[in-house]
């Protein structure tokens, strides 16, 4: 008869995972209300609410339900939000300049959350030009059609001022220019908003899974793609070039997007940077937990709760997320 496996001494790891209360003392990863950012979409007018059938339970509002919702999410404990806009029919121009307007979606929306929780909300705010743009690309075009870099900072620079003027806390550009941080940067320190802090969209893939946002958002190109700018999936190292570039260039806190399918990424740029690092939880991740959870194909709130895990193990400070609201409401965490 052979000896028993068990002798004194062995190593056992089960026996600290034997019941619910002992796997969560010796948890190593965890999600709190703390570390997730709700993004949303504001419409153009006072009130109004138009359901994204690409993203359920996502909806566009008007800057008055948008308070109104902002301030149930409070309440769950999300304190933290990322604002995207865009322009009333017939605002969208060649240049973008819709982007950069005082009376805009964004601007209007930022300065009603401002005066209804002043400081007891962080107010993130994209800034990038699809959505403004005529031909839905992030830069300006020129004549022989090819997204002009240089020419392209100015009006981004002019989007971000204007959201500081709202009084945004922190502008968030999302457009991948060669120099928009310092731009950005520049433009907000002459103007005396040397407070607001920039998160970059440093690392930026040009991904597949935007689509569902593209719908909400508007911002799908006319022709073309964005892989002249946004980066190529097949690459790391390129990450953590742009994520020192941006750094160099006055960065405050920096972003990976997509998260799930760049989980490497994540851990690459999170070993090589001491900022606070975010990555984007984005719509097509979201609507494809949504739509298999519909069906009945995946339990949603074991795969939110271990999704949302992961993207924090991979080493996310934060994580901007759709899935934010039910997660708390559902205590899925």
């Amino acid at each position: 008869m052979s000896e028993p496996v068990s002798t004194p001494g062995t190593v056992r790891p089960r026996r600290l995972r034997r019941t619910a209360r002992l796997r969560d003392l010796v948890a190593e990863t965890h999600v709190q209300a703390d570390h997730l950012v709700m993004p949303h979409f504001v419409m153009p007018k006072a009130k109004g609410e138009a359901p994204i059938a690409s993203m359920p339970g996502i909806a566009e509002l008007g800057i008055e339900d948008l308070v109104a919702r902002i301030e149930r999410d409070l309440k769950l404990g999300i304190r933290a939000v990322l604002l995207f806009g865009h322009p009333d029919v017939g605002g969208k121009t060649p240049d973008g300049a819709a982007a950069a307007v005082a009376n805009g979606a964004v601007q209007r929306g930022i300065a009603a959350l401002k005066r209804a929780f002043g400081t007891d909300l962080v107010i993130i705010t994209d800034v990038c030009l699809c959505a403004y743009t005529d031909h839905g690309h992030c830069g300006i075009p020129n004549a022989s059609g090819e997204i002009d870099n240089d020419a392209s900072l100015a009006p981004l620079a002019a989007a971000a001022l204007s959201h500081a003027e709202a009084g945004a806390d922190v502008v968030a550009p999302s457009d991948m220019m060669d120099g928009r941080v310092a731009a950005i940067r520049g433009t907000l320190d002459r103007n005396g908003f040397d407070q607001v802090a920039i998160l970059s969209y440093a690392v930026k893939y040009a991904s597949a899974y935007y689509g569902p946002f593209r719908d909400a958002a508007d911002s799908t190109p006319a022709s073309g793609d964005r892989k002249s700018y946004q980066m190529d999936p097949r690459n790391v190292r390129e990450a953590l070039r742009e994520a020192a570039l941006d750094t160099a260039e006055g960065a405050d806190w920096l972003m990976v997007k997509p998260a799930l399918p760049y989980l490497d990424v994540i851990r690459a740029v999170r070993e090589a940077s001491d900022l606070p690092l975010a990555a984007y939880n984005v719509s097509g991740e979201y609507s494809a937990v949504k739509a298999a959870a519909a069906q009945g194909w995946l339990d949603e709130a074991a795969i939110v709760r271990e999704n949302l895990v992961g993207i924090r193990r991979a080493g996310a400070d934060q994580i901007i997320t759709y899935h934010a609201r039910d997660a708390l409401e559902g205590k899925w965490l």
